[in-house]
């Protein structure tokens, strides 16, 4: 063995802060157990990239970072793409392969019981993460829709009409009522102030947002809104809280994803305070098949997630990418990443040959690997590695045997989950089912109250309501308890765009 290698390594790596100890090196295929691939905690919101053909050992990867950042109190939140992460919620057990992999590396495995929450924004088990209609904002909303320039410009017209006349957006059936009354009892006034406003784009609207409703987002959209604060979270034991975000019935809807996806870090990033530089990050957002992210991503949203990668990091905040291939990353955003694992890529077409070549330019030159045919013959649970050191400089390239998970390697039952969501100390509120009174009812009221209005035109003898009696009788005033008024105050600050110090998007 080299000792100028292990010398070189050693310095590389050396960390004086706290860390996480990724694995050791290999060198001309034997495990150099004398050095430690560490990562220093103070960099890990410079951001990361973890990548690896099929079966290579990348979703272990993420794993076992999670795991760690866990142990060390920090918080993550991971998005389960392929429904393989669920094992994170059970300890792992000792076998012949873990046993000697971790007697190569020189670090004993032990199993780890980590604090997990299941999330979904589906019909899948977990605790139900939701958004309003006004937290999205024009936009997002535009986007998820797929709308031209010229819908997009009536869908904010249609919210800026609401915010002016305090009507809470908070699921689609408000939206639906809102449109139906610009196109209605509200067309004079809004051609008053607008301008006229189409029927036939107000029909494609309504089209649209029935046919998001049919992809499964109407139980996306409502009540109660997810704080993002409750993904920072540190258990009895002073452990990180790991969010698991079951979403494999979203493959097929990348634009769903995207957006959710958007709409998530710009609440965190609207939501945290300024940390500038930490000396360990304060949460870890791990994006699984992030090539669904960038599939379906034009030029502005590219410019939005670029722009979301390095402003967030002075929120303690880092974001990794686990995919199967460098290229599936733009540029842009590849050159924020500080940390990258790359596990084996397999060369199968000429296509293929090209991404590894392109991958292989990523990395800091070295003397002591061909990475280009390297690259190609890594083993499951190796990875070649660079990460960034207190300074913020590049280490050296190094193969790396990886440590192994210590919690399970399979995926847990639908029963296991049930528990785990039945212990949950915030899943209760959120899955209750609440509909304060809204856009729809409002306006049904109103349109109920100018029939009752014109009912008494014809018949003059009724007896009309007195002002107490008619705000007695108001749905808002009936509705008036500490619990609901801040309930209802939270909506009403989403159509403001206020909402925790958000900026007003009309």
């Amino acid at each position: 063995m080299e000792p100028d290698f292990i010398r070189k390594l050693i310095e590389g790596y050396e960390v004086k802060g706290e860390c996480i100890v990724l694995g050791a090196g290999i060198l001309n295929k034997q495990v150099v157990p004398e050095v430690h691939v560490k990562l220093p905690l103070s960099t890990l919101n410079r951001h990361g990239l973890i990548a690896g053909a099929t079966g290579t050992g990348k979703t272990k990867t993420l794993q076992f970072l999670t795991e760690q950042l866990s142990l060390k109190g920090i918080s993550s939140m991971v998005l389960d793409i392929k429904g393989d992460l669920s094992g994170l919620g059970a300890p792992g057990t000792l076998n012949d392969k873990i046993e000697e992999r971790h007697q190569m590396i020189g670090i004993p495995w032990e199993p780890v019981n980590n604090h997990v929450e299941f999330l979904s924004i589906s019909s899948q088990q977990g605790l139900k993460v939701r958004a309003t209609v006004s937290e999205f904002g024009p936009v997002l909303l535009s986007r998820i829709l797929a709308l031209n320039e010229t819908q997009e410009s009536v869908l904010s017209l249609a919210i800026k009409y609401a915010y002016d006349h305090s009507l809470p957006l908070l699921d689609l059936d408000d939206l639906k009522a809102l449109l139906q009354h610009i196109n209605g009892e509200g067309k004079t006034e809004v051609q008053k102030y607008f301008g006229s406003v189409s029927s036939a784009t107000i029909g494609i609207l309504f089209r649209k947002i029935i046919e998001l409703e049919q992809q499964g987002a109407k139980q996306f959209f409502g009540e109660r809104s997810f704080d993002v604060s409750d993904l920072v979270r540190v258990n009895a034991d002073g452990r990180g809280v790991i969010s698991i975000l079951r979403a494999v019935d979203i493959q097929d809807r990348p634009l769903f994803f995207s957006t959710f996806m958007m709409q998530l870090l710009a609440e965190i990033y609207s939501s945290f305070e300024e940390l500038g530089d930490v000396e360990k990050p304060k949460l870890c957002f791990f994006i699984d098949e992030a090539h669904l992210l960038f599939d379906a991503a034009n030029a502005a949203l590219l410019r939005q997630i670029e722009t979301m990668v390095k402003l967030i990091r002075s929120k303690g905040v880092g974001i990794f990418f686990i995919t199967q291939n460098p290229i599936d990353i733009a540029d842009g955003i590849l050159a924020q990443l500080g940390l990258k694992i790359q596990h084996g890529l397999r060369a199968f077409t000429a296509r293929d040959r090209k991404a590894i070549k392109l991958a292989c330019e990523n990395f800091p030159l070295t003397e002591y690997y061909d990475i280009d045919n390297l690259i190609t013959e890594l083993g499951i649970g190796e990875a070649l590695v660079t990460a960034l050191d207190a300074n913020g400089i590049p280490t050296p390239l190094v193969h790396t045997m990886v440590q192994a998970p210590g919690s399970r390697l399979g995926i847990l039952t639908d029963e296991e989950i049930s528990m785990i969501v039945a212990r949950s100390e915030i899943a209760g509120y959120y899955n209750e089912e609440i509909n304060h009174e809204s856009a729809a009812e409002i306006l049904s009221a109103r349109l109920e109250n100018s029939g009752n209005v014109q009912a008494k035109k014809e018949n003059p003898g009724s007896k009309e309501k007195s002002t107490i009696e008619e705000v007695l009788d108001n749905p808002i005033t009936r509705q008036v308890g500490r619990t609901v008024a801040r309930e209802l105050t939270r909506g009403l600050l989403g159509v403001l765009g206020l909402k925790k110090g958000s900026k007003k998007w009309f």
